[in-house]
Formats: C-alpha cells, sequence, structure tokens
C-alpha cells in the first residue's frame, strides 16, 4: 500500500514509525516530515495547509490511502477534496471537523447529544463578556472559538485575568479571528484523561487512556502549551470504565452529527475531566493527541495500517486491539521560550546515544537538518523521549535517564511528568533518579 502521512510533529513522527511496522506498507511519504521522520519514509516538501498541491502529489504518486496529521488541513477541507476524486482519506470531512475548528458549534454539538459537560456562554462582544466575568465568580475557563494551536484556552482565578484574557483574544486579537468569539465557561476540578477512539461514523474503537500535562513549567505552572509530556495507560480508569466513558462522551456525538448528516470518520481525541459528578467533556479534536499519541503508539501491538483503511472505506471491522501490559511516558524536551518566541537552528547532541537504549523512542518534533546534514532545533517542541517499563516508575526513570543524554542550547523539560499517577499508585516518585 502506498501511504502519504501528512504533518511535520511528533504525532506524526510516532504514527509513521508505527506506520512502517505495517507489512501491508509498500512505500511511505511525509508532507512535510522533519529530520528524524526523514529516517522512516521519503519526506515531501508541501505544507501541510496546501491542500491542491497534496491532491496533485497523491494522484501523482497513485496514493492508496492518506492519513491527515494536524488539525489545520481538516478544517480546510483536504479530507473532502480528496474524497471528490475518490482517493481514501484517514481523517473527517470539513463539516466533521468543526468538533475542533469551532468550539461554539463543539458546545452546541454537546448540548444537542446531551453530553455531560462545563456550564458555558458564549461572546461576540468583549464588553459583554468583559462585564460577564465582573459580575461572576472567578475562576473561569475562557476559550478562543477558532484554531489556536492548543494556546487559545486560559485558565482565569480572578476577575482581573479574566478580563486581561478576554481582551487578549477579542481586543488584540492574538489568535487572529480564532478570538472573534469565545466561550467562557465554569471551571472544572478534577482529574484530567485523554481518550481517543477510532471510527467509521457508526462503530467506535477506544484506544488506550492517557493523560497530558497541558502547563509549561513543573507542578501545572506556566502558561498552556500544546502538551509537554503524557503517560499511558491513566490509573485512575479502568477498560470497564474507560468503555462507559466513550458510550457517554464519544457516541452520542457520532450519532448526533449523523442525525445531522455528518459522517465522522477518523480519530475523536476527546479531553475529559473526572469530577465528582462524573466525567465531563473539555473538548473535542479531531485527530491524534499530541503528545498522548507519543505515549499511546509504543503501547499498540496491534497493526494501525488496516484499522486505518477501514474507517477511510467506512467499514471498520476490526473489534479489539492488542497492547504492551507496560505503562509507556513521554516527556516534551521544548526550546527556552516555548509556548512563546524561541530561537532555532541550534545543533542537537545525543540522538545516536538514545537510539541504543532498549524500550526508548525519540520522537521528532520541531527538527530540521542544516546545511552539513546536522541535526537541528525547528519548533517549540523539539523532542518527544518516549520510554516503556514495567511499572511507570520504570518508565519515568528510562524517559528522563535518556534526556539526561540528549542536549541543545536553550532546553527545557518539565520534571514531573506522571507525578500525580506515581503518587497515585504509591510508586515511589521521590526516589525516582
Amino acid at each position: 500500500m502506498n501511504v502519504l502521512l501528512i504533518g511535520s510533529g511528533g504525532r506524526e513522527h510516532a504514527l509513521a514509525w508505527k506506520i512502517a511496522q505495517s507489512p501491508l506498507l509498500k512505500k511511505l511519504w511525509i508532507a512535510p516530515g522533519n529530520a528524524g521522520i526523514s529516517e522512516i519514509g521519503e519526506c515531501v516538501s508541501i505544507k501541510a495547509d496546501d491542500i491542491e498541491s497534496l491532491f496533485q502529489f497523491a494522484k501523482k504518486e497513485k496514493i492508496d490511502l492518506t492519513i491527515v496529521g494536524p488539525e489545520v488541513p481538516l478544517v480546510k477541507g483536504i479530507t473532502d477534496r480528496f474524497q471528490q476524486e475518490g482517493l481514501l482519506v484517514f481523517g473527517p470531512s470539513k463539516e466533521a471537523a468543526q468538533l475542533e475548528g469551532s468550539k461554539i458549534f463543539s458546545k452546541q454539538i454537546m448540548k444537542e447529544a446531551r453530553v455531560p459537560t462545563a456550564e458555558f456562554e458564549i461572546f461576540y462582544d468583549s464588553a459583554k463578556a468583559k462585564e460577564f466575568v465582573i459580575n461572576g465568580e472567578p475562576p473561569f475557563v475562557i476559550k478562543a472559538d477558532g484554531l489556536a494551536a492548543g494556546k487559545g484556552v486560559v485558565v482565569a482565578g480572578t476577575c482581573e485575568e479574566a478580563v486581561d484574557a478576554i481582551n487578549q483574544m477579542m481586543t488584540a486579537r492574538i489568535f487572529g479571528d480564532a478570538g472573534a468569539q469565545i466561550l467562557i465557561e465554569k471551571c472544572l476540578i478534577g482529574e484530567e484523561l485523554s481518550v481517543l477512539a477510532l471510527t467509521d461514523g457508526d462503530r467506535i474503537l477506544s484506544l488506550a487512556s492517557a493523560q497530558d500535562h497541558k502547563r509549561a513549567h513543573d507542578n501545572d505552572h506556566g502558561p498552556n502549551t500544546g502538551g509537554m509530556g503524557a503517560y499511558s495507560p491513566a490509573p485512575f480508569v479502568n477498560e470497564q470504565q474507560l468503555d462507559e466513558i466513550v458510550k457517554l462522551t464519544g457516541a452520542p456525538i457520532i450519532h448526533r452529527l449523523k442525525e445531522r448528516g455528518i459522517i465522522y470518520r477518523g480519530l475523536l481525541y476527546i479531553g475529559i475531566m473526572m469530577t465528582e459528578d462524573g466525567p465531563k467533556v473539555l473538548e473535542y479534536n479531531v485527530r491524534f493527541g499530541d503528545p498522548e499519541t507519543q505515549a499511546i503508539l509504543p503501547r499498540l501491538k496491534t497493526d494501525l495500517l488496516p484499522l486505518f483503511h477501514q474507517i477511510a472505506e467506512g467499514k471498520l471491522s476490526v473489534k479489539d486491539l492488542e497492547w504492551d501490559s507496560r505503562p509507556c511516558l513521554s516527556v516534551v524536551m521544548a526550546s527556552r521560550g516555548y509556548p512563546g518566541s524561541y530561537e532555532t537552528g541550534f545543533p542537537i547532541s545525543g540522538l545516536h546515544t538514545v537510539k541504543q537504549l532498549p524500550d526508548v523512542s525519540v520522537f521528532h518534533a520541531g527538527t530540521s537538518k542544516n546545511l552539513e546534514g546536522k541535526t537541528i532545533t525547528a519548533g517549540g517542541r523539539v523532542l518527544n523521549i518516549s520510554a516503556l517499563g514495567v511499572s511507570l516508575k520504570e518508565a519515568y526513570e528510562k524517559a528522563y535517564d535518556a534526556l539526561k543524554a540528549i542536549s541543545f542550547d536553550g532546553s527545557f523539560y518539565r520534571n514531573d511528568i506522571g507525578k500525580r499517577a506515581l503518587l497515585r499508585t504509591k510508586d515511589s516518585y521521590a526516589n525516582s533518579k
């Protein structure tokens, strides 16, 4: 099977790594890819949102299946363009992708499907939004309606912080048109859970659970990011509970969209807050989570490629997935200044050393090659170091030992990925290296 994978981040590297293991694969192209992905397949210099160029490439190379990694091309309608010409694509249509492309649309669908979520208000006028928070009781969650690379959510602990977030989004337009309208939600308290589920528009097949770490710095301090690390599975939900969560929060959305004439095919990401009142949906994404994918796929034994092909055809027949029972922990190594401004072009050392470590994978996120062929930094989130261990403690130790062997100017990472889970399972985090 000739496969085109679209994207250039750590998620795409993990997907490419897993797809390359399939006996069904004939050749893998990645557009545009990165330095790490280039060691797995052939990278093509086409941007992920250049839909027409990607379409022409897929026709020319007789691509059997296109797999879309990031959300932007999905929201822009890449699936529709390919399907119009009979090309198979793994990823939802433009209409279905509005689940992530518009938080207002997403909330409206949740309300129609009676999915448990936070109370919310929609605002198109900044003055009314500020009046609401000034007269309300914090904390608030302020969300830009459109795509903001995972950074368009602010948890405001005071009215002043909420007003500032509203000004930044709606007046200063730091997220462009994505902040033209906003949601203000009641802040949910509990444990966050990431649920990833494959669906052909009828059947839903859940992947293993995971937990992301959104804040930039230790102990959940600092600004929100696209994610600084993750681990799988989450110890606070068992397999039965996970199935119940998918039935409560995933199936109703897929069925409600179908009632609207929208068939959802692809990966549905469900961000959950496990509250005292049960699971409540924080958000839906229409693609694999990043960095959750880098913690989940090393545990997956089942071949992904036939799954993707079945879903693209609307005929998901696989009923069960096979998993490595060992937990996996993944840590993001980032550039100084991320998620704000940062410099790039710094050489990365130690990658070859880490490659030799058992049960450790390095997934490139923001990397490229310089003129001398050396791997250099090319993004905010640069690398993902993922490790399997007999216990979460062992996975933690393997990942952080590997991190010590890698370096580049201005690098930083959180030291507490998985800390809460280690404490929950009475694993000795304090004695970890």
